[in-house]
């Protein structure tokens, strides 16, 4: 459903979320580390999550990238997946096929209708803040 690149964006924002709420910045080293990322990927992950004002990044000895946690309950999954992804997983047709709509559709075009509306609700209503407490409280990981 979504691109590798998105679920490590997806994955580093929470990670990262996590670690600012507890006052650490964390290098891109360690987000690769933690997401089980390649580091160059990750960084131009980053870069793209920076760009679009989801996660912020700190120069210098004790910088790294940090989230503020004011932010944190604001910044909705729906922007980290559009921050990387675009708005395809919107639109998109189930069995990827290009001509695919209303007028001309595919043979799940119905069915996965419904499931990417309701992709698009848990996306615009779960916020950063759920899934790093989460992780905190340890009732769900980011690795295994």
């Amino acid at each position: 459903m979504f691109s590798k690149a998105c679920e490590y964006g997806i994955r580093a924002s929470i990670f990262i979320a996590k670690n600012s709420y507890e006052g650490q910045r964390v290098s891109p080293k360690e987000i690769s580390e933690e997401i089980n990322s390649p580091q160059a990927f990750t960084a131009k992950i980053l870069q793209a999550l920076v760009r679009n004002h989801i996660i912020k990044s700190v120069r210098g000895a004790h910088g790294g990238f940090e989230i503020d946690k004011d932010q944190i309950p604001l910044i909705k999954l729906s922007q980290i997946v559009k921050a990387i992804d675009g708005d395809a997983v919107y639109s998109g047709c189930g069995l990827g096929l290009s001509a695919c709509d209303e007028n001309h559709p595919c043979p799940v075009h119905d069915k996965f209708k419904d499931i990417r509306n309701g992709l698009k609700q848990m996306l615009e209503t779960t916020n950063l803040e759920e899934l790093a407490m989460d992780i905190k409280l340890g009732s769900s990981f980011l690795k295994t």
